[in-house]
């Protein structure tokens, strides 16, 4: 069990390990002006799109503040972007809509380079090796009256509301993908009304998360300070991202991110809430009998929409399934694990579980702070692990002209 002081020190290193996995400044404003671009191309006057009042906005991980960069350098950010138009014509199908907004990339001749071939449901531009990013544009279609009801379940965070702020989106694989006019019958989904849900998961009292709020702009602010719930799920993130280096069966972010947000409730310190969450995430796992395969099923709902199963794939994959449970059984022993271990010890242990570099430049920022606060006489060391910081028993005084310490005083 750990003491409060040795909690707030271990809340101090997974902050900072968040911090080390946040993607830079550069690097949103890069991919914003990016997508910004595009979004002004398609609905510039003389686009067969621009009746229909088309905007890019981000989803997913860089929506909801929890991206996090790649574990090798060499590898590319994924920033997932929803095309948004206001209607359609009468006779255009799922494949009409989706072709209308490729044909208007093509027409671009810088971004029909930089279009890759066409993916199921997205669009993808692959930007310089410099950049270190692509861009996956999602066709969607929303209703006239889409815009007041997103900006009315932003101002009340209200998740009724935001369960009506569904997409209808293309899909090459729906089997009326060529077929059906009718928007009814294409497949729905619902980020936006997700990141309402996701705010209200991670809020707290003191703090209004204004995820929703800002990043549903097309132009989003970048968040250098992030909420308890978006630290954690980077960090657990970046957890399966270590164990599994790239095995497509590794354990999915939708799934990660539902259960961390249900899993949560509002603990402050980082090391608290994150020991909670993996203890609980598997008890927002259900059973639940699925009447097309008539037997019972690993059930993760989507929380704007309780019809949908994030886990749906588990049945004819059992390997996902397999391999999520080894994983939640891998991050609770690893963080367990460094309770019992002293300061030099931790250091190694966090770089086997959640990277060398990113834990390295975590206790970098750390030692600094720590320096300061030792040169100020703030400094105290904690009983059990010897970690240092401004809360422990032990004040460590200053380091006098002489090369020694004053003595040291416990308090």
């Amino acid at each position: 069990m750990l003491t409060p002081e040795q909690q707030e020190q271990f809340g101090e290193i997974f902050e900072e390990l968040g911090k080390s996995l946040d993607i830079t400044q550069d690097q949103h404003e890069a991919a914003v002006k990016s997508y910004e671009f595009v979004g002004d191309w398609l609905a510039q006057e003389g686009s067969t799109l621009a009746p229909y009042q088309p905007e890019i906005l981000p989803q997913g991980s860089f929506l909801l503040g929890t991206m996090i960069k790649p574990v090798h350098e060499e590898d590319e950010l994924d920033i997932d972007l929803v095309c948004r138009v206001i209607g359609k014509r009468v006779n255009w199908t799922q494949y009409d809509l989706k072709q209308a907004v490729g044909n208007r990339i093509k027409d671009h001749g810088m971004l029909l380079r930089l279009l890759k071939e066409e993916g199921r449901r997205c669009w993808t531009l692959q930007y310089a090796e410099s950049a270190r990013f692509h861009l996956d544009i999602l066709a969607a279609l929303v209703g006239r009256d889409y815009k007041v009801l997103l900006e009315k379940s932003m101002s009340a965070g209200d998740l009724e509301e935001a369960k009506g702020l569904g997409i209808r989106i293309t899909d090459k694989e729906h089997p009326m993908y060529r077929s059906a006019t009718d928007p009814a019958y294409w497949l729905m989904s619902n980020p936006f009304g997700y990141a309402v849900w996701f705010e209200q998961r991670a809020s707290l009292a003191l703090v209004k998360a204004r995820l929703l709020s800002e990043s549903v702009k097309p132009v989003p602010l970048y968040q250098a300070t992030k909420l308890p719930l978006q630290r954690i799920v980077q960090i657990l993130k970046r957890h399966r991202d270590i164990m599994f280096n790239g095995d497509e069966d590794k354990p999915i972010s939708i799934i990660i991110t539902t259960l961390a947000g249900r899993a949560y409730h509002k603990q402050t310190n980082v090391m608290k809430a994150l020991q909670e969450v993996i203890d609980t995430m598997h008890l927002h796992i259900e059973n639940r009998y699925d009447h097309l395969r008539g037997k019972m099923v690993k059930w993760i709902s989507n929380p704007v929409n309780e019809e949908e199963n994030f886990a749906d794939k588990w049945p004819d994959h059992p390997a996902r399934e397999q391999k999520f449970f080894q994983w939640l059984d891998q991050v609770k022993a690893d963080v367990a694990r460094l309770q019992y271990q002293r300061m030099t010890e931790i250091q190694e242990s966090l770089g086997r579980s959640f990277g060398k570099v990113a834990v390295t430049n975590a206790f970098s920022s750390i030692g600094e702070r720590n320096l300061l606060n030792r040169q100020s006489g703030g400094m105290r060391m904690a009983a059990g692990t010897g970690m240092l910081g401004s809360l422990g028993r032990t004040i460590v005084r200053p380091h006098n002209n002489f090369g020694g310490n004053e003595d040291d005083t416990v308090v």
